[in-house]
């Protein structure tokens, strides 16, 4: 049995067991993937803060913009250099968090592999800036080159990343395959010949064999962006070695023994559709996979109730039809027998019994009763239907991938803002099941 999960009966998934996970000091990286919106960067912050409750030294890495990171630990705000979250750690742990700056990371790569004159012709170049701040798989590439610098530093005994909510989450993993594909391209090989060839010969072979092609790049792409991009490849030449054999050192470090990939998903066809892609995605990349986090699942403490009879007692309640709800009328009706009038009061019974405004025995209240008993009645009713539902989407993920250790997050009733709500999510994934749900 691996670390982590617990087997079960043969009709349900092994439990992941978050706890064992976290506990086990031989595991130094857990990868958060998922589509967007399923949960991702609070299940992350919940790792971090239960793993440093219980004794580790713990960082986590999130590139998520919308910032909700920073505002549920209590802090003012998350830049690139990670910050120590106060009042989480129990004995020895701490709890550090940091937001990737995309920009700041290409620019630190740049300072500590370049020497002074030309990091700074690099980072004064437009192209660059441009490049650094929004070209296409630049902040997978910046997550892994920060997971590797993290890693290196050895501060912390856990690093904890919320991967990028880009279309596909595992973007993450294709990043340096397409950043080593762009530099290799032949439109970087070509703007780096004449570099490589140097002095006269290299602007000889420049005008004579490449002034066809600069004509055209210059039409299409303008004579100014032409010659930055020039600069800048001239620039980053000695440079573009580094930058694969770093990724490739990452990817290798995703691939070892004390990564683990759990792979966040709601309890809806899409998100389940995408978590199963990305479990195969895993296991063809020889990836490390811990289990699924299933967040929001919905549950009830009433499950004995069907949706069924819920709607039925409902009906019955709001049509009157299968029980009289007039008290003391039913069974005149069944025997045929004509009511009788009550006897008028005497004056010193109704001295001594006032009538009770808003008394629940009066009929108008009686009726107020029925009505909001009716609505939740089929309250109740939808949400065992919502639970049966998202039971089939999980079942059908099952059935494909029996063997994926399952933690179940019971849904709260609203958005985490802050510590104690990261806890309670944490309290969730370590019991792995909905919580009476």
């Amino acid at each position: 049995m691996s670390e982590g999960v617990d087997t079960v009966g043969m009709d349900t998934p092994p439990r992941l067991a978050v706890d064992r996970l976290l506990d086990d000091p031989e595991t130094r990286i857990i990868v958060c993937c998922g589509a967007g919106g399923v949960g991702k960067t609070t299940t992350a912050a919940a790792l971090g803060v239960r793993a440093a409750g219980r004794g580790r030294k713990a960082v986590v890495l999130t590139i998520d913009p919308a910032r909700r990171l920073a505002q549920s630990m209590g802090i003012d705000s998350l830049d690139n250099t990670p910050r120590k979250v106060a009042t989480v750690g129990a004995g020895d742990g701490e709890l550090h968090a940091m937001m990737l700056d995309m920009k700041r990371t290409f620019d630190e790569i740049v300072e500590a592999h370049a020497d002074g004159e030309r990091a700074r012709a690099i980072l004064a170049n437009p192209f660059y800036q441009s490049l650094s701040a929004g070209f296409a798989g630049t902040q997978e590439y910046m997550a892994m080159e920060k997971l590797g610098q993290l890693r290196a530093r050895d501060d912390w005994d856990l690093i904890i990343v919320d991967t990028p909510p880009s279309r596909s989450a595992l973007d993450f993993l294709d990043a340096p395959k397409r950043l080593g594909s762009f530099l290799d391209g032949k439109f970087i090989r070509v703007l780096m010949a004449p570099a490589k060839v140097g002095g006269r010969a290299g602007m000889k072979f420049l005008n004579v064999g490449m002034s066809m092609m600069t004509g055209t790049l210059s039409k299409l792409m303008g004579a100014s962006l032409l010659k930055d991009v020039q600069t800048f490849v001239a620039a980053m030449d000695t440079m573009f070695g580094g930058f694969r054999t770093r990724a490739d050192a990452t990817f290798r470090l995703l691939q070892a023994p004390g990564t683990a990939f759990l792979v966040v998903a709601a309890p809806e066809p899409d998100a389940l559709r995408e978590a199963a892609y990305f479990v195969e995605r895993l296991a063809a990349e020889r990836m490390p996979l811990a289990g699924l986090v299933l967040n929001r699942v919905h549950g009830s403490g009433a499950d004995q109730l069907s949706a069924e009879r819920a709607l039925a007692a409902a009906e019955n309640l709001e049509e009157g039809g299968i029980v009289d709800q007039e008290s003391g009328k039913a069974g005149l009706r069944d025997s045929g027998a004509e009511p009788t009038e009550p006897a008028e009061p005497t004056e010193t019974a109704r001295t001594a019994n006032p009538p009770e405004t808003g008394s629940p025995g009066t009929e108008g209240d009686t009726a107020v009763v029925d009505r909001i008993t009716a609505g939740l009645l089929r309250l109740h009713a939808e949400r065992m239907q919502v639970i049966a539902r998202e039971q089939r989407t999980r079942d059908r993920f099952t059935s494909l991938h029996p063997e994926v250790a399952v933690a179940e997050v019971a849904a709260l009733p609203g958005d985490v803002h802050d510590l104690a709500g990261l806890r309670a999510i944490g309290e969730r994934l370590a019991a792995g099941v909905p919580a009476g749900a």
